[in-house]
């Protein structure tokens, strides 16, 4: 029964922990309402396509923490093995946390697509396969100049090599499928401009629109 309750108030705490906009937070303060430009998300590639690289660069890095600061709470309140699952205090808080970036209860369930949280969340749950997908996320980047690419390959990688590493651990399983079933979710308006050839690479600016 602890170890329930405890699993509630992980949940609780990383969802509105995640309900916290960085991205909303930033452009409001410079007079942008950042769900009503470029592709209305609220995440760190949309602010940085539509305000600039500082703003999206501050945007990514508050979205890091706050996920980092779920994980590192969800690996306090349940350390170790818990219902046979090593690490599930953290991987719980990971996904909720996710979970409260994508539908935020503060901003009527509209938020970002989960990149920037599930970078940090991936590398705190184990870092080695967290830093590899992340690399290869990096480098499909830097080759296509298409973030959600890279994104959606980061997620399908990590998924991958944790299930091989951990293989017949179903907690893993259902962690690492669901981050990945929520990213290409999220991203099925960009996997359709990709199959179109009328998705935004890195560096396309939008300009704001008129107020």
């Amino acid at each position: 029964m602890k170890e329930i309750l405890l699993s509630i108030l992980i949940a609780a705490i990383s969802y509105l922990l995640g309900s916290f906009s960085t991205g909303t937070i930033v452009s409001n303060a410079k007079g942008v309402n950042i769900r009503n430009e470029g592709s209305k998300n609220t995440g760190a590639s949309n602010v940085l396509r539509v305000m600039g690289l500082k703003s999206g660069l501050v945007t990514f890095i508050g979205d890091f923490v706050k996920a980092t600061l779920a994980c590192w709470i969800g690996s306090l309140l349940l350390p170790g093995s818990t219902f046979g699952a090593a690490g599930y205090g953290m991987m719980l808080a990971g996904l909720f946390v996710i979970v409260g970036h994508n539908w935020p209860l503060f901003y009527h369930f509209k938020g970002g697509k989960g990149v920037a949280c599930s970078v940090a969340v991936i590398f705190f749950v184990n870092p080695l396969w967290g830093a590899i997908s992340i690399v290869i996320c990096i480098g499909v980047i830097a080759l296509t100049k298409y973030i959600s690419l890279g994104s959606m390959t980061m997620l399908l990688c990590y998924m991958v090599l944790m299930n091989i590493a951990l293989w017949g651990q179903w907690m893993v399983s259902l962690f690492t499928v669901a981050l990945f079933v929520m990213c290409m979710w999220r991203h099925r308006t960009n996997l359709q401009r990709l199959k179109n050839g009328t998705e935004n690479k890195i560096g396309q600016k939008v300009k704001p629109a008129a107020k």
